[in-house]
């Protein structure tokens, strides 16, 4: 079936509303659906404002469309921690609502958004939630034929994140302190990878030689945390005695990228041109700049 109609669900989000946008560059008819009215959507976007957790509604965005992309969900760490219902609630009954109505218009490929935590030890109550909607898409495809590609998406960062993302935090923190903090172990590493580059693989997904696979999509190398924040305080041109470590018992966050303990492995796909990270976060930094200013 050739893919024509795409609907993104959470299109109105950080990483979702790049992929919309990646999309409908390359050619795509894209709808998006989401609880609000999307800031970013472009003229030649549908929008339909709706829940994950009304199944008609779901069903009534998933018609005509061969292809969807689910970023809806609970996906900061902390917010599932406190909120383990909602979690259950949205990542896992909100995917099923998509699966269904993905199923009844017989959609070519359902693509989902999951994480690098699904079969780490870390991750707390979004990482159960994942793992479970990963089963989920798995049975879906054995009982009824739906083909899946499924997203583990690493440490993102770039334009239009928010305080639920960490490095926006740590840079939008900075700024107001000169101080650059982060919670956490100064051995912390991490594979950062720009939500553009994301987008766009997210995009390049949709292929053959995808369907029915687990795709890991990181940054290049792994990096420390401490190397991280040393140059983020030297774009800042803040002094190295301005990168503070603060000890707390981070509750579900991990140390290193968990690739152990994955009993189904995920391909990884590296972007043949990636967005080198100092002028990432250069760019992130002026974001969050003119949203202070704005305010």
């Amino acid at each position: 079936m050739d893919i024509k109609q795409v609907l993104v669900l959470g299109g109105a989000g950080f990483l979702g509303s790049h992929v919309a946008d990646a999309l409908s560059k390359v050619g795509y008819a894209v709808r998006i659906f989401d609880r609000v009215y999307s800031p970013y959507k472009r003229p030649d976007q549908e929008m339909i404002v709706g829940d994950i957790l009304d199944a008609k509604a779901v069903d009534y965005a998933v018609e005509g469309c061969q292809a969807v992309y689910n970023f809806a969900a609970i996906a900061d760490l902390n917010d599932a921690l406190h909120k383990p219902m909602d979690t259950v609630h949205i990542n896992i009954l909100g995917n099923v609502h998509v699966m269904e109505a993905c199923r009844h218009h017989q959609v070519a490929r359902y693509v989902y958004a999951s994480t690098i935590y699904v079969y780490s030890r870390e991750g707390s109550f979004y990482r159960c939630s994942k793992q479970a909607a990963e089963n989920y898409i798995e049975e879906y495809q054995r009982v009824y034929n739906l083909d899946y590609t499924i997203l583990r998406y690493g440490s993102l960062y770039g334009a239009r994140s928010d305080e639920s993302n960490g490095l926006y935090r740590i840079v939008s923190s900075a700024l107001e302190t000169r101080q650059v903090r982060y919670q956490g172990s100064p051995e912390a590493l991490r594979e950062y990878i720009h939500v553009d580059d994301a987008a766009r693989a997210s995009v390049v997904a949709l292929g053959d030689e995808f369907r029915n696979e687990s795709i890991v999509l990181t940054g290049q190398e792994p990096m420390r945390v401490h190397d991280l924040l040393k140059m983020l305080a030297e774009i800042m041109g803040l002094p190295e005695d301005a990168v503070q470590f603060v000890d707390s018992n981070y509750v579900g966050h991990y140390t290193r990228t968990p690739y152990a303990y994955q009993p189904k492995l995920g391909r990884k796909y590296i972007p043949p041109m990636h967005i080198d990270l100092g002028q990432g976060l250069l760019q992130l930094i002026n974001e969050i700049k003119d949203r202070m200013e704005v305010c």
